[in-house]
């Protein structure tokens, strides 16, 4: 479960905010701040693992209130104000949201700060295995799917074919962003429409790849990506 805080004084930035998490598996709101002041006496007792901070409040100013935490969680800013971007990102922000904006956008910030390895999303304390997460787009539903169990994405037209080792979603991407939004290392682009999970890897057999019981081709000018991971 991922617990995230909204910190803004504005009451419809909160329910659109919560509308979006709503939408989502696994998204728990915890408080609702309409200042940094209430959003710090919160933290003090409390842990989460998102917020989503707006810029412009009384009090105490988003980025200000941000310094005062010794080992923030993860920040997702929320603002009207863009000329701010630069030192958000210098204070290791997730990503930066200009308002308005829509659910792709807020999914977009969501599957980039959740992909990211430095994520901790709280879980049950006898788990410690921590799996990286992305959420996709499949027939208007949202799926939550774990990156460590995805074997290998293939192009289909002006979709991608993500292969699991118990589902295939198809969803409306082109490989080169879901390769983007995957933003791990342990993904190789071996062929225009393939990438493959390179811990998945069964065997290398002349110009294909055997992944469990599937075939990847090896393009030619891909090969150079293989000859890398085999030395």
């Amino acid at each position: 479960m991922i617990k995230y805080l909204i910190i803004d004084d504005e009451y419809i930035a909160h329910d659109i905010i919560k509308g979006y998490c709503d939408l989502l598996p696994n998204m728990q709101l915890m408080k609702n701040c309409y200042d940094g002041l209430e959003a710090f006496e919160y933290l003090n007792k409390n842990d989460v693992d998102l917020i989503f901070l707006d810029l412009n409040m009384p009090k105490l100013k988003g980025f200000e209130f941000l310094k005062t935490l010794k080992n923030p969680p993860k920040v997702i800013v929320t603002t009207a104000y863009k000329e701010y971007a630069l030192e958000g990102y210098e204070l290791n922000i997730s990503d930066y949201l200009l308002k308005p904006f829509g659910f792709e956008r807020f999914l977009k910030a969501i599957n980039k700060t959740f992909s990211s390895p430095a994520i901790q999303p709280s879980v049950p304390s006898e788990n410690n295995n921590i799996s990286k997460r992305i959420f996709l787009r499949s027939n208007k539903k949202y799926t939550q799917v774990e990156i460590d169990i995805i074997q290998y994405i293939e192009a289909s037209g002006n979709y991608t074919k993500v292969i699991t080792s118990g589902e295939t979603i198809t969803i409306r991407e082109k490989i080169s962003e879901v390769l983007e939004l995957l933003n791990d290392e342990n993904f190789i682009q071996v062929h225009k429409s393939f990438a493959v999970s390179k811990k998945d890897i069964k065997s290398i057999e002349g110009n294909r790849i055997i992944i469990a019981d599937h075939i990847i081709p090896i393009g030619k000018t891909y090969k150079i990506n293989i000859i890398q991971l085999l030395k």
